[in-house]
C-alpha cells in the first residue's frame, strides 16, 4: 500500500461480545509492529472502552475535539506504537449530521502522517455504524461461530448493501475452536449473502482461535499481544494484520462520504 494514501478500515459487528475493540486494539499493535502508522479512532460513543481494554486514562476525548479542542490535544500516544483518539462512554449517544462531518474533516488533518485509521465501531445496525462503515474504505466484521453473531452480522451486511449499496466486507472469525468451524460459519454467510443479497462480495480475511490468554489479557488491561506474544491469538492476530498490510486503498468512491475523501478525489481526477 502507498504510503500517499491512509487506509481507513472499520472493525465492525453485528452484535456485542463477539471481541470486536479486543481486536482493533491488537491489531494497531501489530500493525505498528509492521512499521506503520495507526491511528485507533474509539466511535463506540455509548460504551467507549479502548481505554479502559488498555488500562489508559486519557484527560480529552473526542467529545472535547467537537468542542474546540484541537486533534492533536486529543490524539493519544499509546504505549504500543499507535495512536488513539479516545471516545467517552455514554456521553455523545449519538452525533448529529454536523458532528459526523466535523469529525470527519478533522480527522483528515492526520492524513499525511498515517497508513492506517482503524474504527473501532459500536454493535448493531444503529446510525452511529452505519455511518462509520460507510466512511471507511474497508469493512472488517468480526463474527463468531455462534448462531445469533451470523444472523446479525447478515443484517449489518443488509442494511449497508440495501441502504447505501456497500457491497464489499472483509470477515474475520473470532474465538473458533477450529478452522473447519470458522469456515464452515464463513461459508453460512457467504451462502445467505449470495443467495438473498446479489452483489455482495465477502473475503475470508482472518481466523482468531479462541485462546484462554484473551480472557486473561482483558483482566490484566494488557492487550494479548503484549502480554502473551506467543500464544495462538497473537500469532493469528500477526497473520491478520500480515494480509491488512497488502490490501490497497481502493481506486474509485463508492458514492459514500468517506474519510481522507479529498485525497482520495483528487487521486480520481
Amino acid at each position: 500500500m502507498s504510503g500517499t494514501f491512509p487506509l481507513a478500515f472499520s472493525v465492525t459487528s453485528g452484535k456485542g461480545g463477539v471481541g470486536k475493540t479486543n481486536i482493533s486494539i491488537n491489531l494497531a499493535i501489530s500493525l505498528a509492529r509492521l512499521g506503520k502508522r495507526v491511528v485507533l479512532l474509539d466511535a463506540d460513543f455509548g460504551l467507549a472502552n479502548v481505554d479502559v481494554l488498555l488500562g489508559l486514562t486519557p484527560k480529552k476525548n473526542i467529545l472535547d475535539l467537537l468542542q474546540g479542542a484541537s486533534l492533536r490535544d486529543i490524539l493519544f500516544p499509546t504505549p504500543y506504537g499507535f495512536s488513539m483518539l479516545p471516545a467517552s462512554s455514554g456521553s455523545m449517544l449519538s452525533l448529529s449530521t454536523g458532528q459526523k462531518f466535523e469529525l470527519l474533516e478533522l480527522v483528515s488533518e492526520l492524513e499525511d502522517d498515517l497508513d492506517y485509521l482503524i474504527t473501532d465501531t459500536g454493535a448493531g445496525i444503529g446510525d452511529n455504524v452505519r455511518y462509520f462503515n460507510l466512511a471507511a474504505q474497508e469493512r472488517l466484521l468480526i463474527l463468531t461461530p455462534e448462531p445469533t453473531s451470523l444472523t446479525d452480522a447478515y443484517a449489518l451486511i443488509k442494511v449497508l448493501k440495501q441502504a447505501h449499496d456497500v457491497e464489499s466486507f472483509k470477515i474475520c472469525v473470532n474465538m473458533t475452536p477450529n478452522e473447519k468451524d470458522a469456515k464452515n460459519i464463513f461459508m453460512r454467510l457467504h451462502h445467505a449473502c449470495e443467495h438473498f443479497l446479489s452483489g455482495v462480495s465477502l473475503d475470508l480475511a482472518g481466523i482468531i482461535p479462541r485462546d484462554t490468554e484473551v480472557r486473561k489479557a482483558v483482566i490484566r488491561q494488557l492487550p494479548f499481544c503484549i502480554g502473551s506474544p506467543g500464544c495462538e491469538a497473537s500469532k493469528a492476530l500477526a497473520r491478520l494484520a500480515a494480509t491488512i498490510s497488502e490490501w490497497e486503498v481502493p481506486k474509485h468512491l463508492d458514492g459514500n462520504i468517506k474519510f481522507f475523501w479529498k485525497k482520495l478525489l483528487f487521486r480520481e481526477n
